[in-house]
């Protein structure tokens, strides 16, 4: 499965936080669309490794937890200047 876009938190269109995701878009699975970042953690806690972002080189989705105990999700580290889920398209 891939993460092919991205809406943020309401005023935070332009944010370069993972913090900020509200949902992210996926898609190769069974009912492909938007899902709320806590959705994707657990499923991902379940299932590590099953959801990609659409950008090269294709890092995995991972779970995070804030200090506040918010789940989110961010990609796996790589050598791009931020995170690449905030490289996604944004709606």
């Amino acid at each position: 499965m891939y993460a092919t876009k991205i809406k943020m938190q309401q005023g935070c269109y332009y944010s370069r936080s993972v913090l900020e995701i509200d949902e992210i878009y996926i898609e190769g699975c069974d009912n492909p669309g938007f899902f709320k970042k806590a959705i994707i953690h657990d499923h991902l806690k379940k299932y590590p490794g099953s959801i990609q972002v659409k950008i090269y080189p294709y890092p995995n989705v991972v779970p995070a937890t804030s200090v506040r105990g918010e789940k989110y999700v961010r990609s796996a580290s790589n050598d791009s200047e931020h995170d690449n889920l905030l490289s996604l398209p944004r709606e």
